[in-house]
């Protein structure tokens, strides 16, 4: 699949910073924090390109990927809520020991971008069937996701492995969620969940389950080589 996006630096002190950005807005999308759990709201294409971004985040170890979300509008049945908050998302690997305290200035240093195209595997390339689901619950794994809340922003940190290994979730909403929901009326939302139980996650303090869904987006997470772009 071929994914448009721009790339954008920053300087803090002797460290430079890429950014990667999706090319257009995320406009339906929206992540939302219920502080025990976060829930995704996709239309068909946001949950493609977002596929996408997390099979690139897997490859581009030097780089956070930025998904701005918390500026649209949320479903109307969601918010507003006692304990809810919209959030903007950053997939980055855990070896550039990036801090999320450092965010906010990072994020205010970025310049206008250029403009790219990149070529990812396309849906089909990882294959739910052959993860390993029994190895992820063993005590030596550890390809997991550790989660983040910083500067109104979600930060999922993890390995290559885990990001490829999760990113079929939001194939699944793109694929499945617009021929689900004409056929079921009285729940017009196809769902998916990544959750703590499922032995991607680090995070044990709060539940870490969200849920993806697509089809109408109601407005009132042997390494292949690197290839960071």
């Amino acid at each position: 699949m071929k994914l448009p996006i721009t790339i954008h630096q920053a300087r803090l002190g002797s460290t430079e910073f890429k950014v990667i950005r999706p090319a257009r807005p995320l406009v339906h999308a929206v992540l939302i924090d219920h502080d025990r759990h976060l829930d995704t709201y996709l239309d068909q294409d946001a949950a493609q390109r977002i596929g996408g971004l997390w099979k690139l985040a897997a490859s581009s170890p030097r780089s956070l990927v930025h998904l701005q979300m918390r500026g649209n509008r949320g479903p109307s049945r969601e918010l507003p809520e006692d304990g809810t908050r919209q959030l903007d998302l950053v997939l980055l690997h855990h070896s550039l020991q990036f801090a999320p305290s450092r965010w906010k200035e990072v994020r205010g240093r970025l310049g206008p971008g250029r403009p790219q195209t990149v070529t990812l595997p396309g849906p089909g390339h990882t294959d739910e069937a052959v993860i390993d689901q029994e190895a992820r619950h063993y005590k030596e794994n550890r390809d997991l996701f550790h989660q983040h809340l910083h500067a109104e922003t979600l930060f999922m940190t993890g390995s290559a492995k885990v990001f490829r290994d999760t990113a079929w979730h939001f194939f699944d909403v793109a694929q499945n969620g617009p021929g689900y929901v004409p056929v079921h009326p009285s729940y017009p939302h196809f769902c998916t969940e990544l959750h703590s139980n499922d032995g991607i996650s680090a995070t044990r303090a709060r539940s870490t389950s969200s849920t993806a869904t697509s089809g109408t987006h109601d407005p009132d997470r042997q390494d292949p080589a690197d290839h960071d772009v």
